[in-house]
C-alpha cells in the first residue's frame, strides 16, 4: 500500500533529529554572555532613572494640579517597575519556557 504524500510529510516532522542546546560548542560563548549582563545592568540603570524622573513628574503634577503630568508620571511609574520586574526575571522566564518546550514531543 503506498503512502500518501501528506502522511510522508507528517513522518518527516514527527522525526526527533536529536538536537538540543549545549554550552561550549563555540568560542566566544562567555563573551557572549559578558555582553548579555552587561546589556541587562545597562537597562537596569536606565530604568532606576527613569523611575526616578517618573516619581518626580509625578509628585510635582500632584503639587502643582497638573492632572496631566501627575497621570504620565503614575504611567512612567507603571511602565518602569514592570521593565524592571521583566528585567529581573528575564532568565527565569527564558529557562521556564525552553524548559517547558524541551517537554513536547
Amino acid at each position: 500500500m503506498p503512502v500518501s504524500p501528506l502522511a510522508a510529510r507528517a513522518v518527516q516532522l514527527a522525526y526527533d533529529p536529536g538536537i538540543s542546546p549545549k554550552g561550549g560548542g563555540l568560542p566566544g560563548l562567555t563573551v557572549l554572555k559578558n555582553v548579555v549582563n552587561s546589556i541587562n545592568m545597562f537597562a537596569i540603570i536606565a530604568v532606576v532613572g527613569a523611575l526616578a524622573v517618573s516619581l518626580a513628574v509625578w509628585a510635582w503634577g500632584h503639587h502643582t494640579g497638573g492632572h496631566q503630568a501627575e497621570a504620565n508620571g503614575k504611567k512612567g511609574a507603571t511602565v518602569s517597575a514592570g521593565a524592571a520586574l521583566g528585567l529581573g526575571a528575564a532568565n527565569g522566564i527564558v529557562a521556564f519556557f525552553s524548559g517547558l518546550g524541551s517537554q513536547v514531543h
